[in-house]
């Protein structure tokens, strides 16, 4: 069923806005170049009209914390089987790219829109946080087509490609509404992104899921502390949707493993509740050491929220394990599908004594 949205003025009496045509998709292009977060607020915009290899334009390119391309093309005047091949076949030369040929695309990019930050590294770490791994640029990649509708053989394309597939293509309909000399864009996305965002991890990889789950735990010297996720038996993540979104697709019962950016993996917890948020938890805990995003002072979206575990094992920072060939991503909780995961789990369970599931 094509998806269809609408905006009412409230008032005494609800006044449905009138929905117009937009007249030139170029307009539409050129919003999202100075706002990515239209599309999604935890994007960073790396590169406009790029210029593939067989001779065609990119309409758009972004990345976001975990490395993965989002490949962005606007329907414009072509059918809507034409722009999704269009945008599958921009997706098979965005996965050849080396990081290097990333870099250059951003550097074009930033001077010719003469950005602040003029290389990627510095613009991935202002952006993200942190610099940019090798290992991670271009891992996966997703492809998001612009429109303002599309038919329903189509969707069901789309579909297909995600739930058979694991193709990571999405659509995100856009529709203009006029009140008075007002113009307001409304945004709905096909597929819900978190879906998308998991296809996109799991690109390429044939591996069915092993049941084990990915967590990453931003721990700093002034932020959240690894001593009070020990003590009081909990994880956490923060600072926007896209890191902690992911939070609420674990379930009581599930087991994760627990990764230190830059130290290692440092536990093994069941999961023994759901998510809530930060101020909730640790009104239990008045004695925590760590500083974190409070929803008083940051609102709920970019606010920390916790998950209560139960460890299993766990280590000191100091006695993180960090060899090589293991697992690592900057989602805060994962699904991975791919034999670097099957590797991590048996040589974690095997060094700490943890039977597999």
């Amino acid at each position: 069923m094509a998806v269809q949205h609408g905006i009412w003025k409230i008032g005494s009496q609800p006044e449905a806005l009138e929905p117009i045509q937009l007249d030139n998709e170029l307009l539409l292009e050129e919003q999202i170049h100075k706002d990515i977060s239209i599309l999604n607020p935890s994007w960073m915009l790396i590169g406009r009209q790029v210029y593939t290899d067989f001779g065609k334009y990119i309409d758009l390119m972004a990345i976001d914390a975990a490395g993965s391309i989002i490949v962005i093309e606007l329907k414009k005047h072509r059918t809507p089987r034409d722009v999704v091949a269009q945008v599958i076949d921009y997706a098979s030369w965005v996965e050849h790219l080396p990081t290097e040929k990333i870099s250059q695309i951003y550097s074009e990019f930033a001077g010719k829109y003469e950005l602040a930050e003029r290389s990627f590294d510095s613009a991935f770490k202002a952006r993200f946080g942190v610099f940019p791994s090798d290992d991670d640029i271009n891992s996966s990649h997703q492809m998001v087509i612009v429109a303002a509708e599309l038919d329903a053989s189509t969707e069901r394309i789309i579909n297909y490609l995600n739930d058979r597939a694991s193709v990571a293509v999405n659509a995100v309909f856009f529709t203009v509404f006029r009140d008075g000399d007002n113009q307001y864009l409304s945004r709905a996305w096909m597929i819900d992104p978190v879906e998308t965002e998991e296809h996109a991890v799991n690109v390429g990889q044939k591996n069915e899921w092993n049941g084990e789950f990915y967590c990453n735990y931003g721990a700093t010297p002034n932020g959240r502390s690894w001593q009070d996720a020990v003590e009081y038996g909990f994880i956490a993540a923060g600072g926007g949707r896209w890191y902690n979104r992911t939070l609420f697709t674990l379930k009581p019962g599930n087991r994760l493993w627990v990764l230190i950016p830059g130290k290692g993996y440092v536990g093994v917890a069941e999961v023994t509740g759901h998510p809530i948020i930060v101020d909730e938890f640790l009104a239990q805990h008045p004695d925590h050491q760590g500083k974190y995003c409070m929803v008083e002072e940051f609102g709920e979206d970019d606010a920390d929220y916790c998950v209560p575990v139960k460890w299993l094992y766990k280590v000191d920072e100091a006695n993180a394990v960090n060899e090589v060939g293991l697992f690592g991503n900057q989602n805060t909780v994962a699904r991975p599908r791919t034999p670097k995961w099957d590797h991590t789990v048996k040589r974690l369970a095997e060094l700490w004594e943890i039977p597999l599931q």
